[in-house]
């Protein structure tokens, strides 16, 4: 069978979107449209013929509305099997007839349980009716089309108008609605283990939104998903100019946003392969992106900038004299714009502030890693040290500490004024990180304060420092040798911070 011609419709919807229109388009071809509830009343008050569903059942509605659909009236007329001699039988003996298209959306469970409204409310929300008669056309797409979003109505409307459903129409609805039903149980499934800090059961629910044109490297097929009515800012972000975005930009423009969310304002972050190469606060956004520049000019060429202010023209400017893969801002000016339109390969983003309340997720074979989100708060830091450190020092210590807490273990990094000046991050041994970001500091690491990841194992990372003129250390502390980085802090006239919380990041 190539097309299904539709003679009869059930249409029980929560969101009337479209409904009218599309219910004018299915009778103007002689559709018999079954419907109920306020879903009959709409169709009604605009004047179009409806059937009541009890005048198909024989039964009123119940309980409130809750058992509206639920009948083999209506049950045997989408699941009929008409290949079936004994279920064509069947509904000649209960004198039903079939459907040939199903049209349901469901309660906003998803939006009611975001509201944060009373759990009486959005239990009443769950909706049963809908997902039954769902999961019954889709099963049946030999025979019925399934239509679950107004976003549908037209290309089906043109598939009657034009003599029916296609084989491949009511497959392509199907494996829509199906996913339609997951995705609203995983919902459920999600609101009722909110309680737990890692909730015992976890079902995702996520949909190719976007194919790419390979992953991590050119061999590597990719593609973006994201779970429905998600908010993330990179899915709510508008793309002002550029190429496509890859799937190592999306990467390290994660990266870069959550890093600069966790500067203070009029902030910059350089990143490159997800590590900062460069990261500075500063009066006005041009001098931080100066000074963020200007920690490892080489590793920045071709990074990911991401900054916590709207875009100026002096800034825009500044940044297309460098190469620059992606740019992520919370706005960008008019003027800022016409200056970026200069480098028209660039890829501009406006985004709003990442939310951080999801869980990081990391793969194994047929199984998840999960754990809540990291932060780099102050957490009950300490001066184990005989030297407190300055008020100068504290603000370069939290700011080193910030971006220590977002490159990749292990990893140190030395910040002077507001800005980063040596970042080591990945590092097989804490000195070698130490190592590394001396190395890129160079001189500026005269005066600086350093930050690491996690507690220095021994005093060799403090004597590295000492001797490349670092005059103040944040790490978490908890090592067995923790009086021997204390003694070693205090023989080089350091000030120490213990934070009591490690920043692993893999």
């Amino acid at each position: 069978m190539s097309a299904l011609p539709v003679r009869r419709a059930l249409l029980s919807v929560y969101n009337k979107t479209g409904l009218v229109e599309f219910a004018r388009r299915l009778t103007a071809c002689g559709v018999e449209i079954v419907s109920s509830g306020g879903t009959a009343r709409h169709l009604t008050d605009a004047g179009i013929a409806v059937t009541a569903v009890s005048d198909v059942t024989g039964a009123p509605e119940m309980l409130g509305g809750r058992v509206k659909t639920l009948h083999p009236a209506i049950h045997g007329g989408v699941l009929a099997d008409l290949r079936d001699p004994t279920h064509i039988a069947d509904l000649e003996a209960a004198g039903v007839e079939p459907f040939e298209l199903v049209v349901v959306n469901l309660y906003p469970f998803e939006e009611t349980a975001a509201a944060g409204v009373s759990t009486a409310e959005i239990v009443e929300q769950i909706d049963i009716g809908g997902p039954t008669l769902i999961r019954a056309a889709a099963k049946n797409s030999l025979w019925v089309g399934v239509v679950t979003d107004p976003e549908q109505y037209s290309a089906v409307a043109d598939a009657v108008e034009d003599g029916g459903l296609t084989a491949e129409l009511r497959t392509a609805l199907a494996r829509r609605a199906f996913f339609r039903t997951a995705a609203y149980d995983a919902a459920i499934v999600a609101w009722m283990e909110r309680g737990e800090e890692l909730p015992q059961r976890m079902v995702l629910a996520v949909e190719r939104v976007q194919e790419l044109r390979y992953g991590e490297n050119p061999h590597q097929e990719a593609a973006v998903y994201a779970a429905p009515f998600s908010s993330g800012w990179w899915r709510a972000s508008r793309q002002l100019q550029g190429k496509a975005m890859s799937f190592n930009n999306y990467v390290d423009a994660e990266s870069a946003w959550r890093l600069v969310h966790a500067l203070p304002w009029t902030a910059v972050a350089v990143v490159k392969h997800t590590n900062a190469c460069g990261a500075a606060t500063a009066g006005t956004l041009v001098e931080a992106f100066t000074a963020a520049w200007a920690c490892d000019p080489m590793s920045a060429f071709g990074s990911v900038i991401a900054v916590n202010v709207p875009v100026d023209g002096e800034t825009a400017h500044a940044l297309t004299e460098r190469f620059v893969e992606v740019l992520v801002a919370p706005a960008v000016t008019d003027e800022a714009r016409a200056e970026l339109a200069a480098r028209k390969n660039l890829r501009v983003l406006e985004a709003p502030a990442p939310h951080g309340v999801d869980f990081d997720l990391r793969r194994l074979e047929d199984g998840l890693l999960a754990q809540k989100r990291d932060g780099s708060d102050q957490h009950a830091w300490e001066v184990p040290s005989e030297r407190s450190p300055s008020d100068a020092e504290i603000a370069d210590l939290r700011f080193a500490w910030a971006v220590a807490s977002h490159a990749k273990s292990n990893a140190v990094v030395l910040a002077r004024s507001g800005a980063a000046v040596g970042v080591g991050a990945g590092d097989q041994s804490r000195v070698g990180a130490a190592d590394r970001a001396i190395a890129k500091a160079g001189d500026r690491a005269v005066g600086a304060a350093a930050a690491s990841d996690a507690f220095f194992p021994f005093r060799d990372g403090i004597d590295v420092l000492a001797a490349a003129g670092v005059t103040a250390v944040i790490e978490p502390g908890g090592s067995v040798r923790d009086a021997d980085i204390v003694d070693a802090v205090d023989e080089h006239g350091m000030a120490l911070v213990f934070t009591g919380r490690r920043h692993f990041l893999h």
